[in-house]
């Protein structure tokens, strides 16, 4: 019976090392902001395998009919980046990142360990009243969102081959003074109609 319950331990820890997760996370420089302002949301990624970030790619969907512009800044380690651009309505196209590495050759660059910073997304405010709360939520992409590499051995592991978490982010926007008499009287307004 030892003998079993030692086995069935082993086997339970061997198929523990092999489960390959991965994820992505969407920061936010700021929870609240104001109609016009701007403000950061930056990406990190994630694995339980391998060492360094080596690439990837994703989109990122909002509800934010009010964001005027957006624009995307790799981090400092990606040196093989394409930028699919603002798509409008608070959406953005596909972002690509990468770097090359080659152990003993091209090692990772500094600062692309797990855990760290892709890029940053800066979003830019329309003045005029928008949604009260922005909602941001990471997209997959095919054939692989992230892909990380081990520094030494040089083996790589994709999120097609395991779990993948998409981070998601949500920011308050306040509205700026004048507007509040406004809402105030639409509610009124509204109120005494239904009577």
């Amino acid at each position: 019976m030892k003998r079993v319950c030692i086995a069935a331990a082993i086997a339970g820890s061997a198929t523990c090392t092999t489960a390959q997760n991965f994820s992505l996370s969407l920061v936010p420089g700021s929870v609240t902001i104001f109609p016009g302002s701007s403000f950061t949301l930056t990406v990190f990624g994630d694995a339980d395998q391998g060492t360094h970030l080596l690439g990837g790619a994703f989109s990122l969907e909002s509800n934010g009919e009010c964001i005027d512009t957006m624009t995307w800044t790799p981090a400092s380690w990606s040196a093989f980046n394409t930028d699919g651009g603002f798509a409008g309505d608070g959406n953005y196209n596909e972002v690509v990142f990468g770097q090359l590495v080659i152990p003993g050759i091209f090692p990772p660059a500094p600062g692309s360990e797990n855990g760290s910073a892709i890029g940053t997304f800066t979003v830019n405010l329309d003045p005029g009243i928008g949604d009260f709360i922005l909602d941001f939520q990471l997209v997959a992409a095919q054939p692989f969102t992230l892909e990380t590499v081990d520094a030494n051995s040089g083996q790589t592991f994709q999120s097609s081959n395991g779990n993948l978490s998409l981070g998601s982010a949500s920011i308050g926007l306040i509205p700026s003074p004048g507007v509040m008499p406004g809402l105030g009287l639409c509610g009124l307004l509204s109120t005494r109609r239904r009577r």
